[in-house]
């Protein structure tokens, strides 16, 4: 089992940045590839960002690319994701995400354990 818990989600103007966190408890962390994964109001949840277990391998939806950043630091059982230039349309609930595997992942479905989430709205 693993259990995650975000923060650092909250209201930001347009073009501004955030930086949520991810803590993990539970089973080793550093066995865990971790994903982001976000759903704007209305919408389904879709996929931000990825990164393997060793942290040496991340991917990112072509929307944020070059503007978020995907990091984990595993003596702190903690990923992170820094969000930079947001714009309001990525007004979502932030979601972090533990699979069981080392890789990496861009499909929902390979996550077995999610966070409650946390809000980030991005006003114009």
């Amino acid at each position: 089992q693993v259990q995650l818990v975000e923060s650092g989600g909250g209201l930001v103007q347009a073009g501004g940045s955030l930086r949520l966190s991810c803590a993990a408890s539970g089973r080793t962390f550093a066995d865990n590839g971790m994903g982001w994964f976000r759903q704007p109001p209305g919408k389904e949840r879709e996929f931000v960002a990825t990164i393997n277990s060793l942290g040496s391998s991340t991917y990112y939806a072509d929307a944020v690319k070059a503007r978020f950043t995907i990091s984990r630091d595993n003596a702190k059982n903690t990923v992170y994701l820094q969000m930079n230039s947001l714009k309001p349309e990525e007004t979502a609930v932030y979601y972090c995400a533990a699979h069981a595997g080392y890789g990496t992942s861009r499909i929902a479905a390979a996550y077995g354990y999610w966070g409650p989430g946390t809000q980030v709205t991005v006003s114009s």
